[in-house]
């Protein structure tokens, strides 16, 4: 079951003892994805946006395409206010198990996810970055998410789409399952249509500070930086 409490969140100590502990757990579920579908019990859902605009072709180095790439690598385009990401910034991402510490009215809930795909793709068309994240036992939901980032070498815009398959997984009492039966979907709807907002901005005002201090976890999505002075922006 998810470790849970109320108020403040958990020492450095337990976050990467427990986040050592995910390495022993298994995916929440065995259903292929094209059965993850709402005649079968699941939720479809998921966002897309266009963050901006690049010239035609490849992504421009420190364009926007890599500094949302950056963002979406680093967990920072979640809002902390609802998820915050603990992973180790040393495991490469296509290795990674993450902590989810969710936050609602006060009550955090830590649950596992483990990046199972990544895709970086290019062709004369675009390219594409992104993974997948699937629950592990434990998590009060089970399914999978898509992160993705695009950039149409026509035109230039780079787009970012959130993709979602999920339904309720295991939680560790009554009235924690009755709540997110309640209000769950009300904090999903809040937390995916921050993302794209979110991840925006890092790109236009990328952070300065490490991921990570050494030898510590990574804990995001971070608090936004500030604007400072404007950046070039390549068109």
């Amino acid at each position: 079951m998810a470790v849970w409490r109320y108020g403040q969140g958990w020492s450095e100590t337990f976050l990467k003892r427990t986040l050592a502990g995910l390495a022993g757990k298994e995916i929440s579920f065995d259903a292929d994805p094209a059965a993850m579908i709402p005649e079968n019990g699941w939720t479809v859902d998921g966002i897309e946006e266009v963050l901006g605009r690049e010239p035609p072709g490849p992504p421009v180095p420190d364009g926007l395409f890599e500094r949302a790439r950056l963002g979406l690598v680093n967990y920072d385009f979640s809002d902390p206010r609802i998820v915050e990401g603990h992973f180790d910034p040393n495991v490469p991402l296509g290795q990674r198990n993450i902590l989810l510490e969710i936050k609602v009215f006060g009550l955090r809930y830590l649950c596992g996810a483990r990046v199972t795909a990544v895709r970086e793709e290019t062709c004369a068309e675009g390219t594409v970055f992104g993974y997948r994240y699937d629950t592990l036992d434990g998590h009060i939901e089970q399914g999978m998410e898509w992160f993705l980032l695009t950039k149409d070498h026509e035109t230039g815009d780079v787009r970012f789409t959130l993709q979602a398959r999920w339904r309720l997984g295991q939680f560790p009492n009554w009235w924690s399952w009755l709540g997110f039966k309640l209000i769950g979907e009300r904090f999903r709807i809040r937390w995916r249509h921050c993302a794209p907002k979110r991840l925006r901005r890092l790109a236009e005002h990328p952070p300065v500070r490490p991921v990570a201090e050494a030898g510590h976890l990574a804990h995001r999505g971070d608090v936004l930086p500030e604007p400072t002075l404007p950046r070039q922006t390549h068109l």
